[in-house]
């Protein structure tokens, strides 16, 4: 395969001189392009090959571009199909899109354009493809972690802790930051429930639920997770998949608590405006309520590849002003306490939070 092949692109469109061109122009780019005048053909190829983009006409004799988007989506639901279209009126761009379509194109279109189009499509593409690799990694891993607590024959506790280190440790590979923020996250989190007066086995249970609460972001590309720059739109809904990837992970081991229950629901808020559900109140675990203030405050604190540390105090007042509304006020309360008693965390917690102030 040549070193510049960027994708597969299929082109269906009943004028000639339209493929010839697209084919011409895609071609250049380094894609690898096949052509289709209708639709029977259209399928014949789809079937035959594995694409990245599907480019089609929505006007075409006898089948429409929508029609042949809707028997593509039942072969590869997750293909990116973009509409080519004469028409550039609002009404054929909803129809499209409430089709699956991926996007449209108005003819006739610049090169900068399709370019562009295409190359966010094929980029989202890719990374469909990297997260069912992860994911079926994700479920190899489960099903060991499983095989070796069936077998257990010491108690739960080490168990437990046996496997929070196998996670940590593959977390700790990946991306050092996460591993770290998760240890961090747990013990605050400790230390806040703690100051609530909770039980000491129920504050055991939060630090280590917190050392796991982003095990989820191992099903998340490197180079998402790593970007030196804001997130797109797009990219910030493949992070927010961390919170069901850690339920699913997390959900089959036999924790004597629920532990995937309160790692899914640590970005859920008070008013709802949370994911992945929009839980609010009384339906968000106490321990999850914990987890939220715990990671906010360390995420906020923390130096980020796209940002630094925005520091303590301005961290502590974010979540005081939403107390009662994002975050718990009992949860809040404690947490203000614990700082202004001058909370210890280890030493890497504390360099990380005060080098950027």
């Amino acid at each position: 395969m040549e070193e510049n092949y960027k994708g597969r692109i299929l082109v269906v469109d009943d004028e000639a001189s339209i493929r010839k061109s697209l084919k011409i122009l895609l071609e250049r780019e380094g894609y690898i392009v096949d052509i289709a005048e209708k639709v029977t053909i259209a399928v014949e190829y789809f079937d035959n090959n594995e694409y990245d983009v599907v480019l089609t006409d929505i006007v075409m004799p006898k089948i429409s571009g929508v029609e042949l988007l809707n028997m593509l989506k039942t072969r590869s639901s997750d293909i990116p199909i973009i509409i080519m279209t004469g028409d550039p009126s609002l009404d054929t761009a909803v129809k499209a899109l409430k089709a699956g379509a991926y996007d449209y194109i108005c003819k006739p279109t610049t090169k900068i354009e399709l370019y562009k189009i295409v190359k966010q499509a094929v980029f989202l593409r890719n990374t469909l493809k990297q997260q069912r690799v992860l994911e079926s990694e994700n479920r190899q891993y489960r099903e060991h972690l499983e095989l070796i607590v069936s077998k257990r024959t010491k108690a739960l506790q080490k168990t437990a802790q046996s496997i929070i280190q196998i996670m940590n440790n593959m977390m700790e590979l990946r991306d050092p930051y996460t591993a770290g923020h998760q240890r961090r996250v747990g013990n605050l989190a400790a230390a806040i429930a703690k100051e609530m007066g909770m039980e000491d086995r129920i504050v055991d249970r939060i630090r280590i639920t917190g050392y796991l609460h982003d095990i989820g972001k191992i099903s998340v590309p490197f180079e998402i997770l790593n970007k030196p720059s804001q997130l797109t739109m797009l990219e910030f809904e493949i992070i927010k998949e961390h919170t069901n990837s850690g339920n699913i992970l997390l959900e089959s081991i036999d924790f004597s608590w629920p532990v995937s229950e309160i790692v899914w629901q640590h970005h859920e808020r008070l008013d709802g405006s949370g994911y992945p559900r929009g839980l609010k109140r009384d339906q968000i675990l106490v321990e999850a309520r914990i987890l939220a203030v715990a990671d906010v405050v360390e995420a906020m604190t923390s130096h980020r590849p796209y940002r630094p540390s925005i520091g303590l105090e301005p961290a502590l007042k974010e979540i005081e002003s939403k107390m009662g509304i994002a975050y718990d006020s009992n949860v809040v309360d404690a947490c203000l306490k614990i700082f202004k008693n001058n909370y210890q965390a280890e030493d890497e917690f504390i360099n990380s939070h005060f080098q950027y102030d």
